[in-house]
């Protein structure tokens, strides 16, 4: 059937109208995008920018430095017990982050591959303490730390999360999507039960460990409160908690903090920049996985 030039012309009208429309939009769009990103990236600047300041320019309103200086940087690193709260910090992270990964993917792939009775139980239970604030373990950890001494100890901050419900059932779904016949294969071929779990589905499940393990990282880097509670000594404060000893009573050291601060995200910069593309993937992957 022959088409009129009316209609051609309409056709073509139309979709120049519809592109039009889509780049309005794609232009409105990348407009919030990019107000968006500076309203971001602009005080991260600032911060940055005010760590090289002497305290005399904190207040007069410049946002670079006249002079820039590494005073305080020596300040904060010679004077302080930053670097200790900084090992700390990296310590509890890390063996935390270590914890989580074993234990959470281990109990997933037990729930997920094994049948035993009281195993839908033992996973609602465990579901279930996902419902519950922290606010109110707080009292049972703390009390449980003073009765077997653990007050002020690596073992005090890292033990509430030694292993994680969350990780649990993040590791239990995708432990679910690794081929029963794989194992079953494996299992004929001699291969132990834990070498069934360490040797062939772990290495099926890496993206989502990698999400579970940078997450973990980030949260354990970023604690407060429970090491804020659990912790008195000064030598075993965590990095957020010993920040906020660089503001007195009196008069608060911003110059100072600043510096703090920007010391204190260049590992989490450095886990995006090394690890960015397992972020992406592992969000797609959490967000996706039924």
């Amino acid at each position: 059937m022959a088409v009129s030039v009316e209609q051609k012309t309409h056709g073509s009208r139309y979709g120049i109208g519809q592109r039009r429309s889509e780049a309005i939009v794609k232009a409105i769009c990348y407009f919030f995008l990019i107000l968006g990103g500076i309203t971001m990236v602009v005080p991260f600047i600032w911060m940055i920018a005010t760590s090289f300041k002497p305290a005399s320019e904190i207040y007069m309103g410049n946002f670079f430095p006249k002079a820039a200086s590494l005073d305080n940087y020596r300040e904060v690193i010679l004077k302080t017990l930053f670097p200790r709260w900084y090992l700390n910090s990296f310590i509890c992270a890390t063996l935390s982050t270590l914890s989580v990964v074993f234990f959470d993917s281990l109990v997933g792939y037990t729930l997920a591959k094994y049948d035993f009775p009281g195993k839908n139980v033992i996973f609602v239970l465990i579901l279930g303490t996902l419902m519950v604030p922290t606010e109110m373990l707080v009292i049972p950890w703390y009390i449980m730390s003073v009765d077997l001494h653990w007050a002020d100890t690596y073992w005090g901050i890292i033990f509430p999360g030694v292993i994680t419900g969350g990780g649990i059932f993040l590791m239990r779904q995708f432990m679910s999507g690794v081929p029963n016949d794989l194992i079953d294969a494996a299992r004929i071929d001699g291969v132990s039960e834990f070498g069934l779990y360490w040797r062939v589905a772990l290495p099926l499940v890496k993206p989502a460990l990698a999400a579970l393990a940078i997450f973990n990282f980030l949260g354990n880097w970023n604690a407060y409160i429970w090491p804020l509670i659990v912790s008195s000594a000064r030598e075993m404060l965590t990095l957020p908690v010993g920040l906020a000893y660089f503001s007195g009573e009196a008069s608060t050291d911003w110059h100072l903090i600043m510096t703090a601060n920007t010391l204190s995200v260049v590992p989490l910069l450095a886990v995006f920049v090394i690890f960015q593309r397992q972020i992406i993937e592992g969000i797609a992957l959490t967000g996706l996985k039924g």
